[in-house]
């Protein structure tokens, strides 16, 4: 059968132009443009794959350097729809009429033909049988056009449905003969609002959904295709009014960087363009011709000159918001990198790699609202090392080494809490209620407390000079310097003369109005720290809005506390 139905195509065309792929391009993508005789101006030229249907006009875009599929407009024709599938015992026949007419109107005895589109992708098994019978038929076609030799491309207007084993099969089936292409469109206006940092990361997140639902069920890339969507009636997706015209093409340009990304790193095997043709009065629009010469030199500059036929209004750039980075970096927000060897040095310790990310954003985060300075890390290291580990290096070290971090590594780690408690301390908070003071009196009565003279005045002395500390929460030393005796006490905030007065007690053994002043202060510290938490938050949410991250991979804003994976580290005062 199929060497007949190739040699009754070949009468149609010289044999030269049935051998091999019909001077289709080797590779992926190929990019394949649909052919509307509005945007012929642009697409009539080597270098172009045109999408084209019936008529002198494939031959005539071929005449002119072009090469051509088959674009069947009306796949209902051949299958029916999901309400009114056709008789099944009709589907081969009507696969056999397509494929000759196919062949034929591309001068290929193998066309790619193109099936617009499938009705109800997104609908959910259990089937009703009429569209199970729609679904069948559309099998049957494809695999009828794949046994003659064609190379069938069904499209797919709404999001698969792929929830059960049943539908997930369907799909394999038909990638088993056939290229499945999800129409992936945007908003324009919407796009244009957003500007180039996040309208690109919004249509690399599309085109990327877009093939992974498909191989998510089992779909090889090389099965898949990509279709952008330019047109220009309202409510359709495309350019849905965007003036001036300059941004629209701006937006079309971007459309192309993304999809050039995206099919890179799926290794997808097509990426199409619609909506260059005029169905109706609303889709009418002469900027057509300029936006195709936008999509065109945006994916290849010599395929049409854009800056040139466009003017000095039309954006030219074809870097703005696109993934560019430090070959180091893994994500860029604004002058300031995540490296990749950080990620991978944190990662070594929290064992999580996310976690080690999300880190690393919270540190840039605070970085932007408290200033840490490398004399003031040193001088936390020294506390670090003289109250854990009796003044030893490398017992420090080697502490370090078990929990596989390293010293540049708990820098960074005391780092964030110096600046921690730098924005705690700008914070503006509340005090707390006479109740919360009262709950925390009564609640830990173990905690132990002792009289302490400080220099300067400190916040765990209710910022006097000489006051009740509590445990847990003022510097540990100072529970264990001898009464009357001076020492140095290093901490977050910085070093204080010291002399204890009496020896240390059971917090419920003081009055609870000679410990109210330090508890007040202990919560509104408590407040502050949850403030500034708060604050990160706020200011890793922001920052992503000016990251680029590889692949899109951005990090999720988190409260990370570092000491919990590296305890020794953590300084209380």
């Amino acid at each position: 059968m199929r060497a007949l139905v190739v040699a009754l195509a070949a009468l149609a065309f010289p044999a030269s132009a049935v051998a091999g792929p019909c001077g289709l391009p080797d590779g992926a993508p190929v990019w394949v443009d649909f052919g509307a005789t509005e945007v012929e101006s642009v697409l009539a030229r080597p270098g172009i794959v045109a999408a084209a249907s019936t008529g002198e006009y494939p031959a005539r875009l071929r005449a002119q350097g072009a090469q051509t599929v088959y674009w069947d407009m009306n796949l209902r024709s051949r299958v029916g729809t999901t309400t009114e599938p056709f008789d099944p015992a009709t589907i081969e026949e009507r696969a056999h009429r397509l494929f000759v007419f196919a062949a034929s109107q591309t001068a290929c005895a193998t066309p790619w033909i193109a099936l617009n589109e499938l009705f109800g992708a997104n609908l959910e098994t259990p089937w009703t049988p009429n569209n199970a019978q729609y679904r069948a038929n559309v099998l049957t076609l494809v695999r009828a056009l794949a046994a003659q030799g064609a190379r069938p491309f069904l499209l797919i207007s709404s999001t698969p449905y792929t929830g059960t084993e049943e539908a997930a099969a369907w799909w394999r089936a038909v990638a088993a003969v056939s290229d499945v292409v999800p129409e992936v469109y945007f908003h324009g206006r919407s796009l244009a609002a957003q500007g180039p940092l996040l309208a690109n990361r919004r249509l690399r997140a599309g085109l990327r959904r877009g093939v992974a639902r498909l191989v998510e069920v089992g779909i090889p890339v090389t099965r898949i295709g990509l279709m952008l969507g330019f047109q220009s009636a309202a409510g359709t997706g495309g350019r849905e009014g965007l003036l001036p015209r300059e941004e629209w093409f701006r937006v079309v340009k971007w459309q192309a960087l993304a999809a050039r990304e995206i099919a890179a790193e799926m290794n997808v095997a097509t990426v199409w363009s619609w909506g260059w043709g005029t169905y109706s009065e609303a889709g009418r629009d002469p900027d057509k011709p300029d936006a195709a010469c936008a999509y065109l030199w945006a994916r290849n500059a010599q395929l049409c000159n854009a800056p040139a036929r466009l003017g000095e209004e039309f954006n030219a750039s074809r870097v703005e918001g696109q993934l560019r980075l430090p070959g180091s970096a893994m994500c860029k927000i604004g002058a300031s990198t995540i490296g990749i060897n950080a990620i991978a040095k944190l990662n070594r310790v929290v064992q999580d790699r996310d976690v080690a990310y999300s880190a690393l954003l919270a540190r840039l985060a605070g970085s932007t609202g408290a200033r840490v300075t490398s004399r003031d890390v040193l001088a936390a290291e020294r506390a670090v090392i003289a109250l854990r580990f009796g003044g030893s290096r490398s017992s420090y070290v080697a502490a370090l080494a078990k929990s596989r971090a390293t010293v540049d590594v708990a820098r960074g780690v005391l780092a964030d809490q110096l600046r921690q408690r730098r924005l705690a301390a700008k914070l503006r908070v509340p005090g707390p209620s006479a109740a919360s003071i009262a709950g925390f009196y009564f609640s830990y009565p173990e905690l132990l407390v002792r009289t302490v003279e400080a220099a300067p005045s400190a916040w765990w002395l209710a910022g006097r000079r000489t006051g009740l500390a509590i445990s847990s929460f003022a510097p540990e030393r100072l529970f264990s310097v001898p009464a009357g005796q001076r020492a140095n006490v290093a901490t977050l905030e910085g070093s204080f003369a010291v002399r204890p007065l009496d020896l240390a007690r059971p917090l419920g053994t003081v009055s609870f109005s000679e410990l109210r002043p330090t508890i007040s202060a202990v919560l509104k510290q408590h407040a502050r720290l949850e403030a500034a938490g708060r604050w990160s938050a706020s200011r890793q949410s922001a920052l992503l809005d000016e990251a680029t991250c590889r692949r899109d991979d951005l990090p999720q804003p988190a409260l990370i506390e570092l000491t919990d994976f590296l305890p020794f580290l953590e300084l209380p005062g």
